[in-house]
């Protein structure tokens, strides 16, 4: 089964126009990073093969001419646990993995959080946290692990390092967060944590409200898990300073961006090339976020103790779930999911069922 391996020449411009937005938005996820990555000069690049990505002759034909998924780019993005640079390609986990969907003739930007303890085949015929096939394949076995449970198109991935996300943030002059009562309970102590990563001094966040947070201080903030819905609500905290950091860099001027840009670009391991992102800065403003969620949807999942894999996020019907992604993505309202998803759904059933409580 083959990916179409041309398309045309607008589309073409379009998904090189998005790919500034894409870095910004994967040195955005990088917030998550545990350890500072101290990588060479000019991102890391390579461009992976449609056919090893398990893209469904079905989900390609939808791609096509006529088909609901013709006319959107998506993008998957990897915030990583990297510790040394090499662990860039492999052997990290997928800490945050996200996909942006763009509507190439809107501009309109799509945002899926994919929850790193989802359990799914992982790319390679095991199953387990959604997380580890970053660990075992690197970018293609997550991007695979994308493609096959959620009958997905994805070609191109963004994955960064922890380096230079402070000035990132600083560059863009800091994001605009509403910061509520409980939430300043922890910033702080988040930031504790970061500065002694980063080897920094760092600012008090002083009261609730809503406020500009430098990059320190965001770092803080997408990192909070207390207070009520764990990695689901850090994930959704994730998202709203990424759509603060879009609109901040939608006001940017081009120098500024391409400073910002420059800065971060050792950090990045991708498909995209970074000629054609310097080359289209001015573009930035084209594209918008205009809504986000996450998978699996929350009246669709659980959480089970499932053996020796430990605590999961367990997706109840992968199938639904994949048609709902499918409709809040493409407007696909009578999406019919792969024979591969039905095979796979039958397989998390059967391995879930004794660990869910009834």
């Amino acid at each position: 089964m083959k990916a179409k391996e041309k398309i045309n020449t607008k589309q073409r411009l379009k998904r090189v126009l998005f790919a500034i937005e894409a870095v910004l938005i994967a040195a955005m996820l990088a917030i998550l990073y545990l350890v500072m990555n101290r990588a060479p000069k000019g991102p890391r690049m390579v461009k992976l093969d449609p056919r090893d990505l398990e893209i469904h002759e079905e989900v390609q034909l939808l791609s096509e001419e006529g088909g609901t998924m013709k006319g959107y780019m998506n993008i998957a993005l990897f915030g990583l646990d990297a510790e040394t640079d090499s662990q860039l390609f492999k052997n990290s986990r997928s800490d945050s993995t996200m996909i942006a969907s763009i509507n190439l003739d809107t501009g309109d930007i799509r945002l899926v959080s994919v929850y790193r303890d989802s359990y799914l085949n992982i790319g390679n015929g095991e199953y387990s946290k959604a997380t580890h096939a970053y660990f075992f394949g690197g970018a293609e076995q997550a991007v695979k692990m994308l493609n096959m449970n959620l009958d997905m198109d994805i070609t191109d991935f963004v994955a960064v390092g922890y380096k230079g996300l402070r000035g990132v943030i600083d560059g863009l002059g800091g994001v605009w967060i509403d910061v509520d009562e409980v939430e300043l309970q922890h910033i702080n102590n988040y930031q504790i944590g970061i500065s002694s990563v980063l080897k920094c001094d760092y600012d008090p966040v002083e009261k609730a409200g809503y406020q500009l947070l430098n990059g320190l201080q965001a770092a803080a903030y997408c990192r909070i898990r207390q207070g009520g819905g764990y990695d689901y609500k850090r994930t959704a905290r994730q998202r709203e300073v990424l759509k603060a950091l879009e609109e901040q860099a939608g006001k940017t001027d081009l120098a500024t961006l391409t400073n910002v840009f420059n800065d971060c670009i050792g950090d990045i391991y991708t498909s995209i090339d970074s000629g054609d992102i310097l080359a289209l800065l001015a573009n930035i403003t084209d594209y918008h976020i205009v809504e986000e969620g996450g998978f699996p949807l929350e009246e669709l999942r659980t959480t089970a103790n499932v053996g020796a894999k430990g605590s999961c996020v367990v997706p109840v019907g992968l199938e639904e779930n994949v048609k709902w992604l499918h409709e809040f993505l493409f407007d696909d309202g009578d999406y019919e999911v792969t024979d591969y998803v039905k095979e796979y759904d039958a397989k998390i059933r059967e391995d879930t069922e004794k660990y869910i409580k009834k």
